[in-house]
């Protein structure tokens, strides 16, 4: 299915957003905050998926996609990266049979040559066996960066096709990671900071921004619709102005 580009052509616009992206932040700080090690606010943090997801389908959201770990989360102490790789293999293990129960259809992206065979095994067959579902499409974004998603497009592009001259942003746009999803309507980082982190720079181009100081473990079903009321309120322009949408939604 073939998705528009927002910088192309102007996409329908809904009021509960289509696709929702995450940058689940602040597990570390909710559990510094409460004299736990680091890791029990990764624990919470996936407690908070669970009830997000659930969220996201009783709104009538069709993609969620959460930033898991980026390409510069290899930077943190070894300890916390190899427990929250062991994390990730314990979610897939306990939730892909509930979510494929659910209809949930699971993506996980980013490039996972980094990591152990074991896990990289254990995707495959989940996103095998949720393949066909047509519910709630949730994405993981795991050792993902938004260049590294470019560069790879580009890449797999060049391999794959025999371009001469100058390309075109139809041509590259297949071969970005999240192709088979729409450009996301909401993007929402919670845990107070401010920027986008290298997170889906391609895809993010006209999304609404929404940022909480709410540390992931506590963002809940509420703070979600915090989150597309203050969407709602949002005018949705993509280069035009409001005189334009007003005559367009008058007429």
């Amino acid at each position: 299915m073939a998705h528009h580009s927002s910088t192309k052509e102007i996409p329908a616009i809904s009021n509960v957003p289509k696709h929702i992206a995450i940058i689940m932040d602040g597990n570390g700080r909710w559990a510094t905050k409460r004299f736990l090690p680091r890791v029990a606010g990764h624990v919470k943090g996936v407690e908070a998926v669970r009830g997000i997801v659930e969220a996201c389908i009783n709104r009538g959201v069709d993609y969620l996609t959460l930033f898991a770990f980026s390409s510069e989360n290899w930077r943190r102490p070894a300890d916390e990266v190899s427990l929250l790789m062991r994390l990730f293999v314990t979610a897939l293990e306990k939730e892909v049979a509930k979510m494929h129960a659910n209809n949930i259809r699971l993506k996980v992206v980013g490039d996972l040559n980094r990591f152990d065979a074991q896990l990289q095994k254990m995707i495959q067959v989940a996103e095998t066996k949720t393949a066909g579902n047509s519910g709630l499409t949730v994405t993981i974004c795991a050792n993902y960066g938004g260049r590294w998603d470019v560069v790879q497009a580009f890449n797999r592009m060049t391999a794959e096709t025999s371009v001469a001259g100058p390309i075109d942003e139809d041509q590259l746009a297949p071969y970005l990671s999240m192709a088979y999803a729409p450009e996301p309507d909401l993007f929402i980082r919670t845990g107070g900071e401010t920027r986008i982190s290298n997170f889906l720079l391609w895809q993010l181009a006209y999304s609404e921004l929404y940022f909480t100081d709410t540390y992931w473990p506590d963002f809940d079903a509420s703070a979600l619709d915090t989150a597309i009321t203050s969407y709602q309120t949002r005018e949705r322009r993509f280069g035009r102005t409001s005189a334009q949408l007003a005559g367009q939604t008058s007429s």
